[in-house]
């Protein structure tokens, strides 16, 4: 039973870090350890034996792993997946490749789309057809498939991935396809169906065929895990965060590897969704910045925003259409090359520029000391004395303030006739408005102004750079939370056993089919339930959702449903909540139109374990001022354009109420929380530092 789980450890691997939290009765030990790209899962073994070591354990006392990755999403965007082939209905062929002929960039003639995952010359096609509404309209040519698996059989396919017409509406082709083809293949098989059973061919075709081009890298990296860590000495079950937010097993996760795109970031949302519960906070925009990306995430009512699609390797910054769209449950968040470790350059019109490029782990940024010579963020904040060059990640890695220097001199400096100090102030200026541009897009995309939230920082370099952000924001509130540098891992944690299915079926209210109804829901909760079992027998909550628009439209709003057997008097419950839902998003539903018809497009069933509330904290915006004595370091403040003489302050000689002055650096093992002329920082009750800027509270 979960319940009796006390010692349990999150993995975060990152592209830059791997993040590692042990949870040993309720008292946390955290350590960053270089991401490893040959063997990803050294760098969780060897956090794994410096943290047992610090708390006093065996490896074999762990009674849980829970992991989230980045290795699906690169192995996407780097395109170093398998080679696979894409069965599907004919006529069907190229639908991977023309998209949907939607152009997010109007007037740009050399409009760039992400190239396929799948060439055409390894898509097959094949006869048989099914209806919108599920019937058979043309039975499936299996002798053609018979002929097909004897030409896949011999081409060294890595995977296969099979997307039919329709098929969310009635899977039988593809399940028989897939029996066909396993005769004479060995390779694994991916059906949209049972990745993604939702309507919309091109967004189910993608996110089939992307399935089964990073599983054969993910089924052999999680194998490899488990027998590691068990030849470490741990006995204990591993789970996988999703980018739903949930947890799963570690089979499920290496056949729908998919789900684990945002697996690390959703991690980041869930950890941030539960401080802003802690405190209070409706309104909150998470703010995680790592090694390689940066994410912004809203959360509201203490729930981060959800989406049922999203897009990896956006070939245009911020616009939506230009990248590889992945239709499953994901947690909403914007993310964009701007980490610690994303390399700065000078452009043909002389401007500087940030990312996406990364110099990760390997080498890493100039200051590290491995080979990199290319200026990265952490490199701009060294020479601006943000960071102490002795106590990185906890005195692990030293500091290269002069190759750091040297290396912003050379690439941007020289370029445009700054000295290293002003050109590090550049970058991060950059940087930083990168950022804020991006947090003003994802809020206006959502409805929403960004000012009227509270940021929440954590990332190894979130809090080097939150006070810069929220002054350009116009936000006057930023809380750090304790253990911020290993966020993402301590969220691991606190994540809930859970999962989404969802299914397409086209319901129209006017032929409310009460029957079809329940039995698509019953499906998904059997689904649903199936995965959250294999990992708790605790209570359960469930959340129906369906997604409805006017007919005609192309869009779905979403409409709570609940939880019992609908009636055909339901329907009109369900269209006056899909109104009033459609006057909240837009202001007010379409009335006067005789006929118009609401429709069911695709439902939605959420499965979670219950979990307890944490312990409510009073928000102190006041503090009273800190006795400080110790140290002071000349650190460069955006305000006045040179460095000032600012305390250096450790966090753990801070008590609760203390308020900290800015400019200021707060230092602990992880992070360090920069304090701008502009804010002060008072320490919470908990432990959390908060960004308050002065004169406004």
């Amino acid at each position: 039973m979960t319940s009796s789980r006390q010692i349990r450890l999150g993995a975060d691997i990152g592209g830059t870090f791997t993040d590692i939290v042990l949870d040993v009765r309720g008292r946390l030990h955290s350590t960053k350890v270089l991401t490893s790209y040959t063997a990803p899962e050294q760098a969780i073994l060897d956090g794994i034996a410096i943290l047992t070591k610090e708390a006093g354990i065996g490896v074999a006392e762990i009674d849980l792993v829970i992991h989230g990755t980045t290795l699906a999403t690169n192995a996407l965007i780097e395109r170093r997946g398998a080679r696979t082939a894409f069965v599907t209905t004919e006529g069907f062929r190229d639908v991977i490749e023309m998209r949907t002929e939607n152009r997010f960039e109007q007037y740009d003639l050399n409009l760039r789309l992400p190239t396929p995952l799948v060439p055409r010359e390894h898509r097959f096609t094949v006869k048989g057809r099914i209806g919108a509404d599920g019937r058979e309209l043309l039975p499936l040519d299996e002798a053609a498939l018979e002929a097909l698996a004897e030409q896949l059989a011999g081409a060294g396919f890595g995977a296969v991935a099979i997307g039919f017409i329709h098929a969310y509406a009635n899977p039988a082709h593809e399940k028989r396809a897939k029996e066909i083809l396993a005769r004479r293949i060995s390779a694994p098989i991916s059906l949209s169906s049972e990745v993604s059973p939702q309507m919309r061919e091109f967004e189910r075709f993608n996110t089939v065929c992307a399935n089964a081009y990073v599983r054969p890298q993910m089924a052999d990296y999680l194998g490899r895990f488990q027998v590691r860590l068990k030849e470490a000495g741990a006995t204990c079950p591993i789970f996988m965060i999703h980018s739903g937010g949930g947890l799963v097993s570690v089979e499920t996760a290496a056949e729908f590897p998919v789900r684990l795109v945002e697996s690390g970031p959703a991690g980041g949302a869930i950890f941030a969704a539960d401080i802003a519960r802690r405190f209070s906070i409706g309104k909150a925009a998470s703010y995680d910045m790592g090694g390689t990306t940066a994410k912004i995430c809203l959360i509201e009512d203490y729930q981060p925003r959800t989406a049922r699609t999203f897009e990896v390797a956006r070939t245009y910054r911020f616009s939506k259409g230009s990248g590889m769209p992945i239709s499953i449950p994901v947690i909403e968040m914007i993310e964009i090359g701007a980490g610690g470790g994303s390399i700065a350059w000078v452009d043909s019109m002389g401007r500087i520029q940030t990312g996406p490029e990364s110099a990760a782990s390997e080498p890493g940024p100039a200051c590290y000391q491995r080979g990199g010579t290319r200026p990265a963020i952490t490199d701009a904040d060294l020479v601006l004395a943000k960071i102490d060059p002795d106590n990185f990640a906890g005195g692990a890695i030293r500091l290269s303030r002069e190759k750091a220097g040297a290396a912003i001199r050379a690439e941007v400096g020289d370029r445009l006739g700054l000295a290293p100090l002003s050109a590090a102030f550049g970058i991060c200026e950059v940087v930083d408005e990168n950022m804020a541009n991006a947090a003003r897009v994802h809020a206006v995309e959502n409805g929403k102004n960004i000012s009227d939230n509270v940021m929440i920082a954590f990332g190894g370099a979130a809090p080097l750079h939150a006070a810069r952000l929220c002054e350009k924001l116009g936000l006057d509130l930023c809380l750090v939370p304790s253990g911020a540098g290993v966020g993402s891992a301590i969220g691991f944690l606190k994540a809930p056993f859970g999962y989404e299915a969802v299914g397409s079926r086209l319901v129209r209210l006017s032929q409310f089919d009460p029957a079809l109804v329940n039995g698509l829901v019953a499906d998904l909760k059997a689904s649903a339930e199936q995965f959250v079992r294999a990992g708790t027998d605790a209570p359960l909550i469930c959340e129906i959702t369906a997604f409805m628009r006017y007919a005609g439209q192309g869009w779905e709003i979403p409409v709570a449903l609940a939880d019992r057997a609908f009636t055909a008097a339901d329907a009109d419950l369900i269209r006056e909540a899909f109104r009033a839902n459609y006057a909240r998003f837009f202001g007010r539903a379409i009335d006067g139109l005789d006929g118009l018809e609401i429709e069911i497009v695709t439902i939605s069933v959420k499965m979670q374990d219950e979990r307890p509330a944490p312990d409510p904290v009073a928000l102190d915006t006041r503090g009273r001022p800190a006795a400080i004595a110790g140290a002071t370091r000349a650190v460069f403040d955006p305000a006045s354009g040179a460095l000032r003489d600012s305390a250096i302050v450790e966090r753990g000689a801070l008590s609760a109420g203390d308020r900290v002055s800015g400019p200021a650096v707060i230092v602990e093992r992880e992070t360090a929380t920069v304090i701008t002329s502009l804010f002060d920082a008072v320490l919470q009750s908990d432990g959390s530092i908060l960004l308050v800027r002065k004169g406004r509270h």
